[in-house]
């Protein structure tokens, strides 16, 4: 199947998200040197799947993106999310056989999720 390569998340402030992606997941963002209110996204560990990412200013109306990330601890991460200034706007929901996941916003209004995986989820 093919991976996600390269993702860009919409905002209405690109650098308060950036903010609010490193507090939670605990990203690395950094300003393009090339292009303004572009910042380049990356982890700080080793990327498996060499995935690269980008905050952009919201140029369409409702534009933007979901996407889910595993975490280790979907409890954990969506107290992060909150503290951070995001929203869980779905409860978790169980997938059975595979794991929990949750529906957030971010602080730009994007929706996003976070899955755990769990195969002995009901």
């Amino acid at each position: 199947m093919p991976k996600v390569i390269h993702f860009e998340i919409s905002c209405d402030y690109v650098e308060r998200a950036g903010k609010f992606y490193s507090t939670v997941f605990g990203w690395k963002t950094e300003k393009s040197d090339e292009q303004d209110d572009y910042w380049f996204v990356s982890a700080d560990d080793d990327d498996e799947y060499d995935t690269t990412a980008g905050l952009m200013p919201r140029d369409y109306a409702n534009a933007s993106t979901v996407n889910t990330f595993e975490v280790p601890s979907i409890d954990s991460y969506a107290k992060r999310v909150t503290e951070a200034g995001g929203r869980v706007v779905a409860p978790k929901m169980s997938i059975p056989g595979i794991g929990h996941l949750v529906y957030c916003y971010d602080t730009e209004g994007n929706v996003f999720g976070i899955m755990e995986f769990d195969e002995s989820a009901p």
